[in-house]
């Protein structure tokens, strides 16, 4: 895919109230980005969960930081431990912690200290349906999600899930954060289409931090 802002430099395209997307903001770092997702998997591997209801995901996932999201058949939770290896899971990577500080203060979430790091990897065909993020205790921080490799379309609706949807592509280095009136708003990804990223090969990687722990 041509990108024609490949050259440009980072700017914020208004989303809602309490959300902007941040256009090319990690493009300058995904080398280290991707760094820290190869250290990351290769302490927790990529795996495809499996929800409450028996549906294995599209998507491929692991995690960093103190928490991390999982499944059992109790529901949806932040554990301490990767279920799979039965170690904790890998510390956050200061590339990651050092983009996240960042978008955040741009974004007007200056507070915002996050614990856990979803890893998400999308091969061609996966998809993630509209849902909201409200397995943390603690909705008043945001979210910041980070797009790198191939270029996918981001849905992002209201509170309800039947709200109209805004149809967005988000491509190589784009950041979204959201909070305040929107935390909940739903949100979710088309499935990807087939391509090539010289850095992500035929895949998409998202980075989402969450603050998984109740702060007072």
């Amino acid at each position: 895919m041509l990108d024609l802002f490949a050259e440009a430099e980072p700017w914020q395209e208004p989303l809602a109230p309490g959300a902007v997307i941040l256009r090319r903001f990690a493009l300058s770092r995904a080398v280290a980005l991707f760094d820290g997702i190869n250290a990351v998997a290769a302490r927790s591997p990529f795996r495809h969960m499996v929800t409450p209801g028996g549906y294995t995901m599209s998507v491929a996932m692991t995690n960093c930081g103190r928490l991390g999201w999982t499944t059992d058949d109790r529901g949806y939770l932040y554990a301490p431990l990767d279920p799979i290896t039965g170690n904790p899971w890998p510390a956050m990577p200061d590339a990651f912690q050092a983009l996240c500080h960042d978008a955040a203060v741009v974004a007007g979430y200056a507070d915002f200290t996050p614990d856990a790091c979803l890893v998400n990897r999308y091969a061609v065909g996966a998809k993630l349906s509209l849902h909201q993020d409200k397995d943390e205790p603690d909705l008043r921080a945001p979210i910041v999600s980070v797009s790198l490799g191939l270029p996918a379309v981001f849905q992002f609706g209201g509170l309800r899930r039947n709200d109209p949807l805004k149809r967005l592509m988000l491509e190589h280095g784009d950041v979204v954060v959201w909070g305040g009136e929107s935390r909940l708003y739903y949100h979710g990804i088309q499935p990807l289409k087939s391509g090539f990223h010289p850095q992500a090969q035929a895949f998409r990687y998202n980075l989402t931090f969450r603050q998984a722990a109740y702060s007072e």
